[in-house]
């Protein structure tokens, strides 16, 4: 029988699992008597500059609008060969439509890749989507060690 326990992940082992990007949830908060709204999202990082990077559909009229400015927290994991693994992280979007060329914000993009996920009720050619980076607060990550009882 397997008795599963969890150790921190190392900052390098956070970047290997990160890689260049995936899919996760991100929540936004809400009013203190409401719960978070949570949302899937694909994601790019940069180990480089230590940000995430999201494209998010917002159309008109939408609750995200409001949302974005709000502190969030973004949560992925997996399951390897040796168990599982998780990243939690946590702070404020900055919209990088307005980011200067030579930012970091905008330099870190060009080494991602942030998966097309296609969950939207038109084809994603009709939709407006905004980009955003994550440069976290606090960034956490754990794994499943395995031993025998």
């Amino acid at each position: 029988m397997q008795d599963p326990r969890w150790l921190q992940l190392s900052e390098d082992e956070i970047n290997e699992f990160l890689g260049r990007g995936g899919t996760g949830v991100i929540s936004f908060a809400t009013d203190p008597d409401e719960p978070p709204v949570s949302i899937p999202v694909s994601y790019g990082y940069s180990a480089d500059v230590k940000r995430f990077y999201y494209r998010l559909s917002i159309p008109q009229d939408s609750r995200k609008e409001d949302l974005v400015d709000n502190p969030v927290s973004f949560v992925t994991h997996d399951e390897t060969d040796t168990g599982w693994r998780s990243v939690v992280a946590t702070g404020r979007l900055s919209d990088t439509a307005d980011a200067p060329y030579e930012s970091t914000e905008i330099q870190g993009m060009w080494g991602i890749q942030i998966p097309i996920v296609d969950v939207f009720e038109r084809p994603p050619r009709e939709m407006t989507f905004r980009y955003f980076s994550l440069d976290p607060d606090e960034i956490t990550g754990r794994k499943e060690v395995r031993t025998d009882a």
